[in-house]
């Protein structure tokens, strides 16, 4: 018998539930990135909305009514005016810009709240492919302003805030199928990995749009836009959303795992564990964060099981029982100031980057990509060190700690050359979109499965629905701040944004501390 060649023999050893996964894996993450890939073309096209232009000569314009003749004329071609695009051409361009960004995260942040709510109570392929469909849509539907030769404000306004809308419908329903297929164990490794999607999708739309941007800024939109549909065709007919549906199991490993995030300690057992043997292996690290706070406690023999039958034979939780899971309100606060930076660079990094480099709209987009490839080692690296040390809420504050005179440095280094300005976006990306990153991922996975919902699946959209959707308010707060801000000097953003790190820091406090004592707890428990 023939020996089978090595390629075979490489798909054969993986099992028929790992293949799934990866598919899954796969998937989610290009879905996904297709979401950020459609929000970046308005960050880069900013620069092509203004230009900076000087007034002309004396010498070459007899009267100020022949230059406002010639400027009335220019304004009738596709492209409006020398000055950008009608109404972004006048002095109060940031202000316009800020509520374009605003009106879009701000409609982001009400969503979201709701989105999750009803996205478990939905099939997650439908709910999220006509997410898909409609973002797609909203987003062609901006470009289309270009070629209808559109000036009209609140044109732009509505379709953002209508893309706003939908696109909520796209991270509770990725985050819920992710977490169904994985389990626990080394989800901060896994899911860094896979978050990285965020910053594939901002560099894929930052050097989509920056094709179109100098000739025709419509495309930037319109491209991504027909993007995100077709991917949301693909969701439709590939999209699994539950191991059960494929006669998958439903966790990888069949093993003990455990994990600490600073708020309870999980473990996922088999269920041919007794309560004698679970009431054994506890020890004061997981009887201490037992307690939820002082008048309530959460049931020590109340393991997580998932099982099929469980994700549709539990009701779905209540916006106050989410609220009520330990974790919740601490991260969520968190990620409202963390999302605030990671957002305000998101929207405004490429203006800056052409204000202090003098580079052009392209070339300017080209170089912001920097930051996110930053972001995915940092999502990464935040994932890893908080699987190995097991605290969640410790390695974000370590990397908030480190970001904020991160940006100081970068607000002074950047103006010292373009190398000086690589270096820093590299290093500030990593800093600023890992503990994003983790919050967004991991950490709402852990809170979403936890102890006290007993095995109640059905949890998880809403749960990170609140957490994203209260890191939309910062999200929303950030570029319009920057907007209103940036005026009186780029120098006063950068404070802005080293003050919103600390805040970020200072709501997980009390976790850390939590992870501190519960980590002392258990090397005295070792010791004896």
């Amino acid at each position: 018998m023939a020996q089978l060649p090595p390629g075979i023999r490489f798909i054969t050893s993986f099992s028929r539930d790992q293949w799934y996964r990866a598919f899954i894996f796969t998937l989610t993450f290009f879905l996904y990135a297709s979401f950020h890939l459609s929000r970046k073309p308005i960050s880069i096209v900013k620069g092509e909305l203004h230009k900076h232009c000087a007034a002309p000569h004396e010498a070459e314009l007899s009267s100020y009514r022949e230059y406002a003749a010639q400027i009335q004329s220019v304004k009738k071609l596709p492209n409006a005016s020398q000055c950008g695009w009608e109404p972004f051409d006048k002095n109060n361009y940031k202000q316009l810009l800020g509520a374009l960004d605003y009106s879009f995260l701000c409609a982001y942040a009400i969503g979201m709240y709701l989105s999750g709510i009803i996205g478990e109570r939905l099939p997650i392929r439908y709910y999220l492919t006509v997410g898909m469909l409609a973002s797609g849509l909203f987003t062609a539907m901006f470009g289309l302003g270009y070629f209808c030769n559109i000036h009209n404000l609140w044109f732009y306004i509505m379709a953002q805030i209508a893309n706003g809308l939908v696109q909520t419908t796209g991270w509770p329903s990725v985050v819920t199928c992710i977490g169904n297929w994985f389990g626990k164990g080394r989800r901060g490794l896994i899911m860094g990995i896979w978050n990285s999607h965020t910053s594939v999708g901002n560099i894929l739309g930052s050097l989509i749009a920056a094709y179109w941007v100098s000739t025709c800024w419509g495309l930037s939109f319109v491209m991504p836009g027909v993007i995100i549909a077709v991917m949301g065709i693909v969701c439709f007919l590939f999209l699994i959303e539950h191991p059960k549906d494929v006669s998958c199991t439903c966790t990888p490993s069949s093993s003990s795992k455990a994990f600490l995030n600073g708020a309870s300690r999980f473990r996922v057992q088999m269920p041919t564990l007794n309560a004698k043997e679970t009431s054994k292996s506890q020890d004061p690290e997981m009887q201490h964060l037992l307690f939820d706070s002082e008048n309530s406690m959460v049931l020590q023999n109340s393991n997580t099981v998932v099982t099929g039958e469980g994700r549709h034979g539990t009701s779905a939780i209540s916006f106050l029982g989410a609220l009520r899971i330990p974790g919740v309100i601490e991260f969520s606060l968190c990620l409202l100031f963390a999302k605030l930076v990671s957002y305000t660079f998101l929207f405004w990094l490429p203006l800056y980057i052409t204000n202090v480099e003098h580079l052009d709209a392209k070339r300017a987009g080209d170089l912001s990509t920097l930051f996110d490839v930053g972001g995915i080692f940092g999502g990464i690296l935040a994932g890893l060190i908080s699987d190995r040390l097991e605290k969640r809420a410790s390695t974000c504050g370590m990397m908030l700690l480190l970001a904020a005179p991160t940006l100081y440095m970068f607000s002074t280094v950047s103006k010292m050359g373009l190398e000086a300005t690589v270096v820093m976006l590299l290093i500030s990306g990593a800093l600023v979109n890992g503990p994003y990153a983790l919050i967004t991922t991991a950490v709402s996975a852990d809170l979403g499965t936890h102890k006290s919902l007993k095995g109640n699946a059905r949890a998880l959209s809403t749960v990170t629905a609140i957490i994203d959707g209260t890191g939309s308010v910062g999200a929303a707060l950030g570029p319009l701040l920057a907007g209103l801000i940036s005026p009186s000097g780029w120098n006063n953003v950068f404070y802005m944004l080293m003050v919103a790190d600390g805040c970020a820091l200072l709501f997980l406090l009390h976790l850390i501390q939590k992870e501190l004592r519960c980590n002392a707890d258990r090397t005295l428990f070792k010791e004896h």
